[in-house]
């Protein structure tokens, strides 16, 4: 496995911790913000499906231009209004498969194909292994945001390592009904199957 797939299998995992922690929310819970920033879980998994995975993969990496001709920097993906959580989510999964298209087809120091020089002044990420390491940060990021958010929702944990407080626990690990954990380095990604 090169360093382009093993970065790919971890972004993978992190996309799933995302899914999986918005899993079970229901409609007023998966909107309801509750930091005082106004964010909320499905306004987060949509920004990541169009700032990051649709941005960054089919837009700046390949330079669809379909995508160059309609790109608004204005757009708030932050905003869902009234679309159905299940229509938002399907808009993760569809971006994150074409994502994955656009990682396949591109080799590891190819330079984007488009760049948004006005949106970001001088900074630039230099050739698909930057983008999906900063793809790969960004999303952790937020699933952590995510993981915060449940907690404070509703209470439940997808892993908590409690250093022994809570009684009956095996090694101090304790697990919620959150599901198994993000698959660990060299794990194949469930959407996906790549490692």
């Amino acid at each position: 496995m090169d360093e382009v797939e093993r970065v790919h299998a971890q972004l993978c995992a992190q996309r799933e911790h995302v899914l999986g922690i918005v899993d079970g929310l229901d409609e007023q819970d998966v909107r309801r913000p509750v930091l005082p920033s106004g964010w909320s879980c499905l306004g987060l998994v949509n920004h990541l499906a169009l700032d990051d995975e649709r941005f960054w993969f089919p837009l700046v990496v390949a330079g669809e231009p379909e995508l160059v001709a309609t790109f608004d920097p204005g757009l708030d993906a932050w905003d869902v209004g009234d679309e159905p959580a299940t229509v938002v989510l399907e808009r993760y999964r569809e971006q994150c498969a074409r994502a994955d298209a656009v990682i396949a087809a591109t080799a590891a120091d190819a330079p984007p194909r488009w760049w948004p020089g006005d949106l970001f002044g001088g900074f630039r990420l230099a050739d698909l292994r930057a983008v999906l390491l900063h793809v790969l940060v960004e999303t952790a990021t937020h699933a952590g945001h995510l993981d915060a958010a449940r907690e404070l929702l509703d209470g439940r944990q997808r892993l908590v390592l409690d250093r022994g407080r809570a009684a009956g626990t095996a090694e101090g690990v304790t697990r919620s009904a959150a599901g198994p954990p993000a698959p660990g380095p060299g794990a194949a990604c469930a959407r996906c199957g790549r490692r």
